[in-house]
């Protein structure tokens, strides 16, 4: 299993964005995703200039239902 790189919320967005998700709304500093077949699935992403942290990233890719194999492959 490779490390979890160390990624600022767009890339983290963007990568969701390849995988089917979209922007839903935005309140205040964090971006609420949809899935557009898995109706199921919502994520909040923080949205700040820093990189995330590590576990707030793995929760997100886990949310996501996806692997950190997968995750890093959109990327």
């Amino acid at each position: 299993m490779p490390k979890l790189p160390c990624l600022r919320s767009q890339k983290v967005i963007s990568a969701l964005l390849r995988v089917g998700f979209y922007i839903h709304h935005q309140t205040g500093s964090h971006i609420n995703l949809r899935h557009g077949i898995k109706k199921h699935l919502h994520i909040v992403v923080p949205f700040h200039k820093k990189e995330l942290a590590p576990k707030t990233l793995k929760s997100i890719i886990l949310q996501a239902e996806l692997t950190i194999n997968e995750f890093v492959e959109l990327l």
